[in-house]
């Protein structure tokens, strides 16, 4: 037991299936996806033509909020939506004895938004007929005549972690990182870190993220890491299942308050569950693959239990990282499998991202709002699309349906590229 202890009193997420947690949770238990083909920009002649898009969302709904939000990009608006969502949630601003330099923030934030026309034209204005070679004066020339200063700026991962500590008045520790897919997890893990060691009381933690851009897109397909089963977007993520063919690419954001336990007692705080493990470890392998041992992967998720005074059979319940892509899902199975040895048929394992799809840095803190979904309603999501059961994934899914199951304590996994890995463990008080 740590001498201080860290719960979490305030939730906000938007995703491609929701533009709130209670809409997102509802779409989870229902099984619906939000995939679909890609509107952000002309994705036709690209090998995946599927994304799951955050969509019907308005600058307009942050225009009360001061600054120019117009340059920024879309993971700064996700962050500020949600993020608004949790402090609302929490109650911690208007809070008897709230000292915002005792608050502070940490973001697990992708890069913002490409201005990908402008500098496109640039490039094209610059070449020379006849030569494969640009002007590079001609381009410097173009750029700064046509690109946006501020843009240019607003791209920098650390921006979002600024604009939510000026906007909730945060003035304690300001943190952003970008471990790839597992930052939102390590940014949440880090963050109560700090409040146990007492150099906070209060986080903003979570992540943010859009990659559903023409380089981000490209980059991956690059990879042969994304499915291209554009004919039915809906059925494209399919995590575990014999014939996954890769991630699909999402977007938005999840941002949660995490408390020192007596503060937040003390002031009468709704508290969701209590942050009791964390984890996390490099495999040291390759920069795209997991070792083929999960080495990574079983060290971490066996950290994080002995952080919780926690036994493997203790868990009801893992949000596993279940990408759909053939090697995370075969490892992350092996690595389950040697943790909980005979017992690992037993635990209920889904991947929401069979319905969200992947939403990169920002997937880790969604799923562990997931998490605590689930906790609150003892339900857990499905894995859909799970159809043709693969020898080497042989665990329980929970496929395609919902499940109730009393929950106690859970366990969510964040495995990134580079072989960044991080599992986070909640307890119900």
């Amino acid at each position: 037991m740590h001498d201080r202890r860290v719960v979490i009193t305030g939730i906000g997420m938007i995703t491609p299936i929701g533009h709130d947690t209670k809409s997102c949770w509802d779409a989870l238990k229902r099984g619906q996806s939000g995939i679909d083909y890609i509107t952000l920009f002309e994705a036709s002649e690209f090998p995946t033509k599927i994304a799951g898009e955050v969509k019907g969302l308005s600058l307009k709904s942050v225009e009360d909020l001061p600054g120019d939000w117009k340059d920024c990009g879309r993971n700064i608006i996700f962050a500020v939506h949600a993020g608004r969502q949790a402090i609302k949630d929490s109650g911690l601003l208007d809070s008897p004895g709230y000292d915002p330099k005792r608050c502070g923030v940490y973001l697990g934030a992708g890069e913002g938004t490409q201005d990908f026309q402008h500098f496109v034209h640039a490039i094209a204005k610059s070449l020379i007929r006849g030569n494969d070679e640009p002007d590079f004066p001609k381009f410097i020339e173009e750029a700064m005549h046509d690109l946006n200063g501020r843009m240019e700026f607003e791209q920098e991962p650390g921006m979002s972690s600024v604009h939510l500590a000026r906007l909730f008045n945060a003035h304690g520790p300001n943190l952003s990182c970008l471990t790839a897919c597992a930052a939102s997890s390590q940014a949440i893990g880090e963050a109560t870190e700090l409040i146990r060691r007492g150099d906070a009381d209060a986080m903003i933690a979570g992540g943010t993220h859009s990659m559903i851009h023409p380089l981000g897109i490209t980059g991956f397909n690059l990879l042969t890491a994304l499915s291209t089963q554009n004919q039915d977007p809906k059925r494209a993520s399919r995590p575990f299942d014999k014939n996954r063919s890769g991630f699909v690419i999402a977007e938005g954001s999840g941002v949660i308050i995490l408390e020192e336990y007596e503060r937040a007692k003390a002031r009468g705080a709704r508290i969701y569950a209590e942050v009791t493990g964390y984890g996390t470890t490099a495999d040291a392998f390759r920069v795209t693959d997991q070792h083929p041992t999960g080495r990574g992967a079983i060290t971490c998720m066996r950290d994080a239990l002995a952080d919780a005074g926690l036994e493997p059979g203790d868990i009801h319940y893992i949000n596993a990282h279940g990408t759909s892509t053939e090697v995370n899902d075969r490892v992350e199975t092996a690595a389950i499998r040697e943790v909980w040895q005979e017992k690992a048929k037993q635990v209920p394992i889904s991947s929401t991202k069979s319905m969200m799809g992947h939403l990169i840095a920002a997937a880790g803190a969604v799923e562990l709002i997931t998490c605590l979904m689930a906790m609150q309603e003892n339900v857990i999501p499905p894995t859909i699309n799970y159809e043709t059961p693969d020898p080497e994934c042989d665990l329980d899914y929970v496929p395609n349906a919902a499940r109730e199951a009393k929950l106690q304590h859970v366990l969510s996994n964040s495995f990134g590229f580079g072989g960044q890995n991080v599992s986070l463990v909640l307890s119900r008080l």
